[in-house]
């Protein structure tokens, strides 16, 4: 790693700040120039970041999280705000469950980003190094990847939490949030850019697209010159219109229909808690359980016990033939469902004749993001680990683990379910490319 006093300290210019009004509507004339002012205020905070000290990064992120707890009255009011004018939205119980914030919350919100604070910093790096037989050093080295733009549904929390990562990775972020979240994620970037500039760091390498215009996203989308990565986080119709019109590198964040298997070696204990867990410990996120599949050898004991609990929690059940023939109060499960992302109290059954059939059945319903299997069979875990084609793979523990706190991250800009640059929680690390510096002592080639 290189060292932090290697790296450079600056105190740039500050522009202007935002502020808590409601921002005027843009003209189709004038949105696509003001989004590529946005973008370029963005470039070259980029380039400032880049060469920032470690110690200076976490300081603007110490800041920040002061600021945001200083403003934690601010913050409610612009929530609460929020929450009436989005009352009658048709929101459903998820979306206004992840809506909410409360002192918890926002509380929560600043040791998040305090955790971030306190990682290990990934620029600066060195991956890779060797000398070659030229003489010439050469060594591949981590660096930020540039300007971010993030266009996120309606959770104030991540607003923060993506500004952190990708600050402390040396990123500048444009933030496109959900406009039934638009009072919050504006008092929030307002206290974050507070405390970046209280630390002397660039406040556009935090911004918030100020306009509620679904064509500023389309506008940002052309500006591959700008902006280095788009990641859409939200429903699949936002991220197919992302993928569809980006013409930068785009990282996805698609839906979680995550599994619970429970093996025929399981604890059945320990399978009942687990499932309990990941299905009713907070419905409305993606890595929340929506389907569970279950051996055919322990159906019998456990999909009785199982339903009672899920019932006890308010959870209707669909399953395939073996599992209404077990719950008779069951209702039948169809393609869809098996491939479904409730995001509230629904999940789909499944009784399987073997390791190697849920695994089939996971790898074509899944979405890959997090699958769990329950077992005390150490070749079943590692089978299992192996062929199922997810992000995160979890043994014996409950699903919700897939978060970038959890697995410790600090916190994460999404969990993608893309193999490419990044797959699973992206923290700090994922948001960083390489580059090669090769030092020599005067060679040229022949």
């Amino acid at each position: 790693m290189v060292s932090s006093e290697g790296k450079t300290s600056l105190k740039p210019r500050i522009s202007a700040m935002p502020t808590t009004t409601e921002h005027p509507p843009h003209s189709p004339a004038d949105l696509a120039p003001h989004c590529r002012a946005m973008a370029e205020r963005a470039r070259q905070a980029a380039i400032e970041l880049g060469g920032v000290s470690t110690e200076h990064k976490a300081e603007a992120l110490r800041r920040a999280a002061a600021e945001i707890r200083a403003d934690t009255a601010l913050i409610l009011a612009a929530n609460r705000a929020d929450l009436e004018a989005s009352a009658g939205a048709g929101l459903t119980a998820a979306a206004s469950e992840r809506l909410l914030l409360d002192e918890k919350r926002v509380e929560g919100i600043a040791a998040g980003i305090e955790a971030v604070a306190a990682l290990p910093d990934p620029v600066g790096e060195v991956i890779e190094s060797s000398i070659r037989p030229s003489g010439l050093t050469v060594c591949k080295i981590r660096v930020p990847l540039g300007v971010i733009f993030f266009i996120y549904e309606s959770r104030p929390n991540v607003t923060a939490d993506a500004t952190a990562v990708a600050l402390a990775a040396g990123n500048a972020i444009i933030l496109r949030g959900g406009k039934e979240a638009a009072r919050s994620s504006r008092a929030i970037v307002e206290a974050f850019r507070r405390g970046v500039a209280a630390a002397g760091l660039p406040v556009d390498g935090v911004q918030l697209v100020d306009t509620a215009d679904r064509a500023a996203v389309g506008e940002f989308l052309k500006l591959d010159t700008l902006i280095d990565l788009a990641i859409p986080r939200g429903g699949e119709q936002l991220i197919r219109r992302v993928c569809a019109e980006a013409r930068m590198p785009v990282l996805k964040h698609f839906n979680g229909n995550c599994h619970v298997y429970v093996d025929r070696a399981a604890d059945l204990a320990m399978a009942r808690a687990i499932t309990v867990n990941a299905k009713c410990q907070r419905m409305g996120v993606c890595n929340a359980a929506e389907s569970l599949l279950v051996h055919r050898e322990v159906a019998a004991a456990f999909l009785p016990e199982i339903g009672a609990a899920l019932a006890e929690h308010g959870i209707e059940i669909v399953g395939d033939a073996a599992t209404r023939q077990l719950l008779p109060a069951a209702g039948v499960a169809t393609e869809a469902d098996f491939a479904a992302e409730y995001l509230g109290p629904k999940i789909s059954v499944a009784v399987v004749d073997s390791l190697d059939a849920a695994i089939d059945h996971i790898n074509r319903y899944g979405s890959r993001h997090t699958d769990a299997i329950v077992t005390a069979d150490a070749s079943a875990a590692e089978r299992f680990a192996a062929r199922v084609d997810t992000a995160v793979a979890v043994v014996n523990a409950s699903t919700r683990f897939n978060d970038g706190g959890e697995l410790g991250l600090g916190a994460e800009i999404g969990i993608s379910t893309d193999k490419l640059h990044a797959r699973g929680p992206c923290g700090t690390r994922e948001l960083t490319t390489y580059k090669y510096v090769v030092t020599g002592t005067g060679q040229t080639r022949s």
